[in-house]
């Protein structure tokens, strides 16, 4: 569930995981299918996305096509949000046969996900003085990992596997080549990946 106005009393910086979520291939298929067929199959997955989110205690911050930013808090907040990350991947894997067969598209889902302290607030200035807002660097990293991602696959920064294991979560992860940003340390990665990578430039 989105968080709601009342359950920020005002802004402030607190730790928290951020896990980005999208599909691939689904919108190179969009122009070629009926409206409807679209918007169905994006509520399809956005409601899959927000159900897992919501049942490890996350929350929906922000939709924006077929890319979904939600956020986990809390003292368990990385062992729900990579636990969030594996059911989402086995869930999407159903949902995608289910795609090919009845309408020929070929998608999956990617993900990536770090942890860190966030500003998050409401802007009461702002012409939404509604819309939550989250910012931070946790949330770059996060976005970035999310483009590192491969079709089917999800990333995730070391210092989130690490906590996650020491909570009991099994990963079965392979080490990336780490993320580089100018001036600052870099940052190690893994990705739980495919045997084979998906290729959908033939559709």
């Amino acid at each position: 569930m989105a968080a709601k106005k009342s359950e920020v009393d005002k802004p402030e910086r607190s730790p928290m995981v951020i896990l980005f979520a999208e599909t691939r291939g689904f919108t190179g298929m969009s122009d070629m299918l009926e409206p409807g067929v679209v918007l169905a199959r994006v509520g399809e997955f956005v409601t899959l996305v927000s159900e897992v989110v919501e049942s490890h205690e996350g929350a929906v911050v922000d939709i924006l096509s077929d890319t979904m930013m939600t956020t986990f808090t809390g003292q368990d907040d990385a062992q729900h949000a990579v636990e969030a990350a594996q059911e989402i991947h086995a869930r999407f894997g159903i949902l995608a046969e289910a795609w090919q067969r009845d309408f020929g598209i070929r998608a999956a889902v990617s993900m990536g996900l770090h942890c860190g302290d966030a500003v998050v607030g409401f802007a009461e200035n702002s012409p939404a003085p509604e819309q939550l807002f989250v910012f931070g660097d946790c949330v770059s990293v996060a976005n970035r990992l999310l483009h590192r991602a491969r079709a089917g696959e999800f990333v995730l920064s070391e210092t989130l596997l690490d906590l996650a294991t020491e909570m009991g979560v099994s990963v079965d992860a392979e080490e990336l080549p780490p993320l580089e940003i100018p001036r600052r340390e870099p940052i190690r990665l893994f990705g739980v990946l495919l045997e084979e990578r998906l290729d959908f430039t033939r559709q």
